[in-house]
């Protein structure tokens, strides 16, 4: 059985100059990214079967979007090219005061329609990850989350959660994001929060307040990143926090995205549906390798390119 990762690919333009605004940046640096994308290419590395659904341009960095993702062992059958849209790009430069100054030029990832997954046969998946902040904005990506979301359940997948909440897309709207973000809570299996993010849903001021209130909502087993103080983990009326790896980080992109690929991945390949059988015991184990994977992927510069050094045996 597989995992199907739905959502944005998209490519990150870095401003590699040092300190300055994107209006004066000349230097950029470009990535491939999209969160749903990086869980997808981190369950590859680990050796999982995965597909990524997906809308791209029908332009070279579309293509080098596809390439990338075949190279790391995503099964792209479910990424469509579009002529009629560019590749989605978000720039992004990095000041000195930790602010990032960012564009969100957005194309062909907000036109994903359930008329482009005809070919879709949820029966060959085991779980279905829904990972892309974008959908909570308005295009048909949106509608078709919620439906895919609808889909998934009646077929009987595991369903996974991580709303990967951009303050710079949402600063004015954060209402519309909260509430979309509530049936995906309510429903999914397994969630993945930060922080930020749990506060911010739930209304609270502290994670353990967060945490209660979400327990409240929802039966699922969720986990909130508490980056170097580790992972907390709830899982019927137990919480408990998993240490952190101790590291010298790099560069911490896509850790996020590699911690849910290593529990997915682990999930699929070794309980598959048997997510309500699993104990505490076994969840520790799932989470403690989850932060492994995280911790690998902070020790190199860039997302993808850091999960080529991902694989099972981190899990030893």
């Amino acid at each position: 059985m597989k995992v199907l990762c739905i959502g944005e690919a998209l490519i990150d333009m870095i401003c590699t100059d040092v300190n300055v605004s994107l209006s004066t940046g000349q230097h950029f640096l470009k990535k491939a990214g999209g969160a749903p994308a990086n869980v997808a290419a981190a369950i590859a590395a680990l050796g999982g079967d995965v597909t990524m659904a997906a809308k791209v341009g029908d332009d070279p960095f579309g293509e080098h979007l596809i390439d990338l993702l075949k190279e790391m062992g995503v099964d792209t059958s479910l990424i469509i090219k579009d002529a009629n849209f560019f590749t989605t790009f978000a720039f992004v430069s990095l000041m000195n005061d930790g602010e990032r100054d960012f564009y969100f030029n957005r194309g062909a990832d907000k036109e994903l329609s359930m008329a482009d997954l005809t070919s879709l046969d949820l029966k060959e998946y085991c779980i279905v990850h829904f990972g892309s902040a974008t959908a909570f904005l308005p295009g048909p990506l949106q509608s078709t989350y919620t439906n895919l979301l609808t889909k998934a359940k009646e077929a009987g997948c595991l369903l996974s959660f991580d709303p990967n909440y951009r303050h710079l897309l949402f600063q004015n709207n954060t209402k519309s994001f909260m509430q979309q973000c509530s049936p995906f809570i309510e429903q999914c299996h397994f969630f993945k929060l930060s922080d930020e993010e749990a506060m911010l849903i739930t209304g609270c001021d502290t994670v353990a307040f967060a945490a209660a209130a979400l327990r409240k909502k929802t039966t699922a087993v969720f986990t909130i990143t508490l980056g170097k103080e580790g992972t907390l983990l709830s899982i019927g009326d137990h919480l408990e926090i998993i240490k952190s790896i101790i590291i010298q980080p790099v560069d911490a992109t896509g850790a996020g995205d590699a911690f849910v690929g290593a529990v997915l991945y682990q999930l699929n390949k070794k309980y598959q549906k048997e997510i309500d059988t699993l104990s505490l015991e076994d969840w520790k184990i799932i989470v403690g390798n989850a932060n492994k994977a995280g911790a690998r992927t902070c020790e190199y510069m860039g997302a993808m390119e850091a999960f080529k050094h991902l694989n099972n045996s981190i899990f030893d």
